[in-house]
């Protein structure tokens, strides 16, 4: 959804299509963080 709403505002130059593309990308960035802690404690098990 995020190349989405970036290739139409890339397209458009849209204000508002960028401000969602924005409010997508800050929704997405938490579920990053927790896959990237998720992989860590593959690599790195706590004992």
């Amino acid at each position: 959804m995020l190349e989405f709403t970036w290739k139409v505002f890339s397209e458009t130059g849209n204000i508002d299509t960028y401000l969602l593309y924005k409010e997508l990308e800050q929704q997405s960035l938490p579920k990053k963080e927790e896959q990237e802690n998720e992989l860590a404690e593959i690599d790195f098990p706590m004992m």
